[in-house]
């Protein structure tokens, strides 16, 4: 008779074991509370303040992997683009223009690794149709850069006649700028100006 009970009550605490049982309310409110503060957003930290740029940012342009000044009141704009959407100004080679009513300003790059003499740029942005070189071919150094310039005079613009052109290398490419003024001597002082501001 022994063996019979403890069979039952086994039997009976399997079963009870085994049936559905009634969830705490306690249990249940602890899981909610849990994933409801588990669901909260963490807290984002305030951003570091800005760094200040090390040059002011008027009157310069920087992209393609350089930087070059210009007058402040003149923004460039990518003409390769103008030309054919398709292929507009890499890192490799490019053209951009900036003008306003009494001045226009061309730079051109192009890829020329182990190319020390940039004067072959001078070919490129000088146009034998509307320009002529005016002088001779002086070289500068400003800052670390050898720089070649030309005065030119022009008839692209009855209003602009005079001018300069420029060229240099720097990171494995070479550069030209252009400028057509007013004035004979205006080019010289905007090449200064954009070149104290120029890095690559």
């Amino acid at each position: 008779m022994k063996r019979v009970t403890i069979f039952l009550l086994a039997c009976t605490l399997f079963t009870v074991s085994c049936g559905p049982k009634t969830p705490n309310p306690n249990e249940q409110i602890f899981i909610a509370v849990q994933q409801t503060l588990a669901a909260i957003p963490t807290y984002t930290p305030y951003p570091p303040p800005p760094i200040p740029t090390p040059v002011p940012l008027t009157g310069l342009f920087c992209e393609y992997q350089f930087c070059i000044g210009h007058p402040s009141d003149m923004a460039f704009f990518d003409v390769s683009a103008q030309r054919n959407p398709l292929a507009p100004s890499t890192t490799a080679q490019g053209f951009l223009a900036a003008y306003n009513a009494s001045l226009v300003i061309q730079v051109l790059w192009q890829s020329a690794p182990d190319i020390s003499d940039p004067q072959f740029m001078l070919d490129l942005i000088i146009d034998k149709n509307v320009d002529a070189r005016n002088g001779n071919l002086d070289p500068l150094l400003v800052g670390d850069l050898n720089v070649f310039y030309i005065p030119i005079t022009s008839t692209a613009a009855s209003i602009l006649p005079y001018g300069g052109a420029s060229a240099w290398t720097c990171g494995g490419r070479a550069f030209a700028w252009k400028a057509y003024t007013p004035q004979p001597d205006l080019a010289k002082n905007l090449l200064d100006e954009a070149l104290k501001k120029f890095r690559c």
